[in-house]
């Protein structure tokens, strides 16, 4: 029986397709490992050991893989990097995780300089796909060592969780010491639920950036079980359709706001490409509507599944069969994992009956760096919270009420209200600002900021304009608000605790909040 694991591959099936880049470039499993083990030895020959970590700031493709295999097997965490992440965001990353290296693409040559120089990060450890000034180009990365790497064990994502007090905090679990070539049971296993063996004509299609946890998790295992990953840079509904049949692919993992957009084709256009191939589309990361979801059962068939889970561990899952059944759900604890929702004293509530929704994936264990308040606030016994509301039914069926109270959920991503209004509440022009989602039909949800103005200032087109500024060069533009209203004080109780729906409800009057 063939071995799993991309350097068991690379030695039994050289030739086999491992990564398929956006460009069509193809890398075969020889190919990939050989890459890998240059960059790992590149790492160490710098001085850097297990437990030390890297920050990537690539957009999909070959280059990305090899990096973060050669990261992996040398025992290094890999954070990703938001590609719109402004130079003090990454700087922060650089900062907190306390990197030793840098890759970055020449696509966002002047925030990976500013990053590089904000975070006091030596040029030694700057490296770059393509020309960024004061970077060494990646290719001279391990180019004088030979052989793999002298210490070879297994790596970690250490992806950052926006906080609701501000500041991302990253997720840390501790390096489990394996072996490398030996890919872990829960990999199989996770891929399993989803009816997704090693080996076969399995193809996966990544067309979301690999900075998501999800995404790259699904591309690593893809890779890891045998699977051909092929890569989109810039994800287009007809072109994935297009690779969808070109390539046969078979699986991939998607967001609603790709549904969406899949669904604004004509049926002309639908009807020209070859779908056949297609097993399981998992989507997850935000809530879909209903009718998004059945208009996709009907033109793909049953091979939409979903699943709600996080960065931290945990999840359920639910088949097509399943939803059609209880829609609304997102589904029953996967096979090892722990669902359950608590009142506020910590306590179990019976079926039906809402609360905090609880997780726990088997014995693993996290804590969120430099953040212990954090990591203790989020647990109950050995179970941890996301702020979630929600319910299960007699038969343990898992339904999502709210989400944390003040997330904002566009386009798939996770936004969160607090870092905005901390950069908005800076400017000496703002006494006090509140941001929360309204409704978009496109993305879902998009962010308005509600602005009370300092005393004496004007409010209107030209203070938005001033503030919009102000902000562009502290946040991301996926954070930046879309619109911006004035009110002459917000609503606030006597301890200064907000009341944040009085301002988000009227937005949302009439439309039902897909949750």
């Amino acid at each position: 029986m063939a071995s799993i694991g991309l350097w068991n591959i690379a030695r039994e099936q050289p030739d086999r397709a491992a990564v398929v880049g956006p460009d069509g470039r193809q890398l075969t499993y020889a190919e990939l490992a050989a890459a890998a083990d240059r960059y790992g030895r590149g790492f160490q020959a710098m001085g850097l050991s297990p437990g030390d970590a890297i920050v990537v700031l690539l957009p999909n493709g070959t280059d990305l893989a090899s990096v973060y295999f050669g990261a992996f097997q040398t025992g290094l965490y890999v954070v990703m990097a938001n590609w719109h992440l402004v130079g003090a965001e990454v700087a922060y990353l650089i900062e907190d995780s306390g990197a030793k290296a840098f890759v970055a693409h020449e696509r966002f040559a002047d925030v990976a300089a500013d990053a590089a120089a904000r975070g006091g990060l030596p040029a030694a450890g700057r490296f770059a796909v393509g020309e960024v000034p004061g970077f060494t180009p990646l290719s001279r990365l391990g180019e004088d060592e030979s052989g793999r790497p002298d210490v070879r064990t297994a790596g970690s994502p250490m992806l950052y969780t926006s906080g609701t007090t501000g500041r991302p905090k990253g997720v840390r679990r501790p390096l489990t010491g394996a072996d490398p070539d030996e890919v872990p049971p829960a990999a199989t296993w996770f891929f399993g639920i989803f009816g997704l063996q090693p080996f076969g004509d399995h193809v996966h299609i990544c067309g979301s950036p690999m900075y998501h946890t999800a995404v790259l998790n699904f591309v690593a295992n893809s890779v890891q079980l045998g699977h051909t990953a092929v890569l989109m840079d810039r994800w287009g509904p007809e072109e994935m359709l297009a690779l969808i049949e070109r390539y046969r692919v078979t699986h991939s993992h998607m967001v609603p706001t790709q549904f969406h957009r899949l669904l604004e084709l004509s049926p002309e256009t639908r009807s020209k490409y070859d779908l056949s191939s297609l097993r399981v589309m998992i989507h997850g990361a935000a809530p879909c509507p209903p009718e998004v979801k059945r208009r996709m059962l009907d033109w793909w068939g049953p091979v939409v599944t979903e699943y709600y889970a996080a960065t931290e561990g945990g999840g359920t899952a639910i088949s097509a069969a399943e939803w059609l059944a209880r829609p609304g759900s997102v589904g029953k604890p996967w096979p090892g994992s722990v669902v359950a929702v608590l009142d506020d004293a910590g306590e179990p509530v019976p079926p039906g009956t809402t609360g905090l929704v609880y997780m726990r994936m088997g014995t693993s264990n996290f804590e969120y760096h430099k953040d212990e308040a954090k990591t203790r606030a989020a647990r109950v016994g050995d179970l941890f919270t996301l702020g979630d509301i929600g319910y299960l039914d007699e038969d343990g069926y898992l339904y999502l009420c709210d989400r944390k109270a003040d997330l904002i959920i566009s386009g798939g991503v996770n936004v969160y209200p607090a870092e905005i209004e901390n950069e908005l509440a800076c400017h000496p022009k703002v006494a006090d600002v509140a941001v929360f989602g309204v409704p978009n039909p496109d993305w879902g949800e998009e962010i308005k900021a509600v602005v009370q103005p300092a005393a004496g200032v004007q409010p209107g087109a030209a203070l938005t304009d001033e503030l919009l500024a102000f902000a562009a060069d502290r946040l991301a533009k996926f954070k930046m608000p879309r619109t911006m209203d004035y009110v002459t004080e917000l609503p606030r109780d006597p301890n200064g605790k907000l009341y944040k729906r009085k301002l988000r409800d009227p937005y949302w009057a009439g439309r039902e909040r897909v949750i």
